[in-house]
């Protein structure tokens, strides 16, 4: 079976099962394994006493090995299964931890259904288990924001790279991919305790996500069927802070006819991101509803162009 085929089987077993509970209390999940490594580096090796360049080459450092040990082990285990039907449940059952597509839709709805029924204290708690922002003083508007912000950055970070990667790579290049993502969420921000010490991560972060949060706009601007998407998209895309984010984001702000970034919390910190699709109002609480919709539909489009991918590979080695 070829890695694009385990990826489509993964990402099946993902969308129908996700990370049941039992199994998390038992063996907790591979991102928790690979956030215990990075933190472990962190508390060792990130020291306020060393300099901003040996912070950051300590980083980096710490960053290529735990990418080195986590790709090797998956090498180990995709080589140590039969090529037999087996043997591609079971690879792809591993692999199948590593998607979040479905605990993504779980999580944003649980923000849009208290949302809808104005209780906004249970819609803060839930915005705040997605976003790193201050949520206490939210209103409705900026709670709807934060979470197709989040639905948006996701849907490429935790579902389309990672099948991308994995596609081309097989499971090796899911669980590195997987791994620089965690670096980047653990130790890639801009405060000052990681700004040198995560530096690396940050960067290799960029690049890894280059290819796919460009495809993942592609996807939620096709499954929109409007054709003014792409053009806020190449529009307002540059002006997120995130050289990667802002894809996504613009094209779920241009599908659904909404501004999305501007001036978010963080702690006692407001940073005053720009608008994208600036020209249009903030979201409703309705919203969030239709952008779950549109993610279930390019999320649809990804499928049929994996089925399509398989197909045509069939085709070739007949």
């Amino acid at each position: 079976m070829t890695a694009v085929s385990i990826m489509l089987l993964a990402w099946m077993i993902e969308v129908g099962f996700g990370w049941p509970d039992w199994v998390f209390k038992r063996i907790r999940h591979p991102v928790v394994w690979i956030g215990a490594l990075i933190s472990v580096s962190d508390q060792r090796l990130n020291r306020v006493t060393l300099g901003h360049r040996s912070r950051y080459v300590a980083g980096a450092c710490a960053s290529l090995f735990i990418l080195a040990g986590v790709t090797s082990l998956a090498i180990f285990i995709a080589r140590l299964l039969p090529d037999t039907w087996w043997g591609w449940i079971l690879e792809a059952a591993i692999a199948s931890s590593l998607l979040a597509s479905r605990s993504l839709y779980e999580h944003v709805r649980a923000v849009a259904r208290p949302l809808q029924r104005k209780e906004l204290d249970t819609a803060r708690r839930a915005v705040s288990q997605i976003v790193g922002r201050t949520p206490d003083q939210m209103d409705a508007p900026e709670i709807s924001r934060a979470g197709l912000e989040s639905l948006a950055e996701n849907m490429s970070d935790g579902v389309v790279a990672p099948i991308f990667w994995g596609a081309i790579f097989g499971l090796p290049g899911l669980a590195a991919y997987k791994t620089i993502n965690t670096l980047d969420s653990m130790i890639g921000h801009r405060r000052e305790t990681h700004a040198a010490f995560g530096g690396f991560a940050a960067r290799l972060d960029d690049v890894a996500n280059f290819v796919p949060a460009r495809l993942t706009a592609c996807l939620l601007a096709l499954a929109s069927a409007r054709g003014d998407v792409f053009k806020t998209m190449f529009r307002d895309a540059g002006q997120h802070r995130s050289p990667n984010a802002g894809w996504p984001e613009a094209a779920m702000a241009g599908a659904l006819q909404i501004r999305l970034s501007g001036p978010r919390m963080y702690g006692e910190d407001v940073t005053q991101d720009p608008w994208l699709n600036a020209a249009c109002p903030d979201p409703a609480p309705d919203d969030m509803n239709r952008g779950l919709t549109l993610y279930v539909r390019a999320l649809g489009l990804l499928a049929g162009l994996l089925f399509a991918f398989i197909i045509g590979e069939r085709f070739a080695s007949t």
